[in-house]
């Protein structure tokens, strides 16, 4: 069983990740000159600044969908995915 504990006042749980060895290396280095407080202290950051940004986008996205009418048609799906596919250019209609 993972083990339980506290982090900054919070409950905290002991998970296991995989990263590239240089990641890890560069964590390392990072810790060394004292830029972050240890390697688990800026893996905690970094999923909470990737949780903040996940939250940030689906609330700008929510926003912007109702600001312009809404959720997209299927149309306009077909539309973007075409153009994020490089199947045709923006200004191209249809």
């Amino acid at each position: 069983m993972p083990d339980a504990g506290t982090v900054s006042g919070m409950a905290s749980r002991k998970v296991t990740v995989t990263l590239a060895v240089e990641q890890v290396d560069a964590i390392r280095r990072l810790v060394a000159d004292g830029a972050a407080p240890s390697v688990s202290g800026f893996v905690q950051n970094a999923v909470e600044v990737s949780l903040d940004d996940v939250t940030d986008w689906d609330a700008i996205l929510a926003e912007a969908l109702a600001t312009t009418g809404g959720e997209l048609t299927a149309e306009e799906r077909r539309w973007a995915d075409r153009i994020l596919q490089g199947g045709a250019r923006a200004g191209d209609e249809g």
